[in-house]
């Protein structure tokens, strides 16, 4: 089936220079409900040629990143003074993805040079970006932030997690944990040679609250007060129905 796709892609693409991209997903957008507890998609696509594939250009690469709002945030650094543990020196960072998983279809030194990784921030260390001046050590706060994200699930590693096919077809999936946060998701795809990249195709997936969800957030938003004492009388009305059903069990 998914050949069947991917060769309708290619159709439509028509006629391209060199080799390219032609891109497809399970699901061009996400919804968080009431219930939701995460979501796998699935990415695959296909390397577009008008000629044959050349044989003496290095070994085909495809890597697949993606990347949720970015966010500024703190790391702090804990420490034990008069017996209590306090937060010390801190590193602010002035842009971290709130999610973000790459994979690709071979070891990641194989497929990627520094050079490329510099120049495009594929690898999650090149994402981020901290101001560290007045603290020793910098990086490792970076370090400990890729630490605690990993995890949590909300960064991901997928060494050779891209499947390739005869150096044309290749698809791989990611696992979207259930604490995403709302906005707009990047999905970029590269297509390399000898580690370096030759093209890259990029698209959007809208990660949205819909239903309940929605109107509690629209509510805490717009009318911060009516949410608070709607969050009082569910409170009030939670305790008096487990008060109300004690009593009945202890008749």
């Amino acid at each position: 089936m998914m050949r069947l796709i991917v060769l309708l892609l290619l159709t439509l693409a028509g006629p391209l220079r060199g080799e390219s991209i032609v891109l497809g997903l399970s699901q061009d957008s996400v919804s968080i409900t009431a219930t939701f507890e995460g979501s796998d998609i699935l990415i695959f696509g296909a390397v577009s040629r008008d000629a044959p594939a050349p044989q003496d250009t290095g070994k085909l690469g495809v890597i697949v990143a993606v990347a949720g709002p970015d966010q500024p945030l703190s790391v702090f650094r804990k420490d034990r003074q008069l017996g209590i543990w306090v937060n010390a020196d801190q590193v602010d960072v002035r842009r971290a993805p709130s999610f973000y998983a790459v994979a690709t279809s071979g070891p990641l030194d194989e497929v990627l040079t520094q050079t490329e990784d510099l120049r495009n921030a594929i690898t999650i260390p090149r994402t981020i970006r901290a101001d560290g001046a007045t603290v020793e050590n910098s990086a490792a706060y970076t370090e400990a932030l890729i630490r605690i994200r990993t995890k949590q699930a909300l960064y991901q590693v997928q060494e050779g997690g891209v499947d390739l096919e005869e150096d044309t077809l290749f698809r791989t999936a990611f696992r979207l944990p259930a604490n995403l946060l709302e906005g707009d998701y990047l999905a970029r795809i590269y297509l390399t040679r000898d580690g370096r990249v030759i093209d890259e195709h990029s698209t959007v997936i809208p990660v949205e609250k819909v239903g309940i969800e929605r109107w509690l957030y629209n509510l805490a938003h717009v009318q911060p007060i009516l949410y608070g004492l709607l969050s009082l009388v569910i409170a009030v009305a939670a305790g008096w129905a487990a008060s109300a059903g004690a009593t009945l069990l202890r008749r």
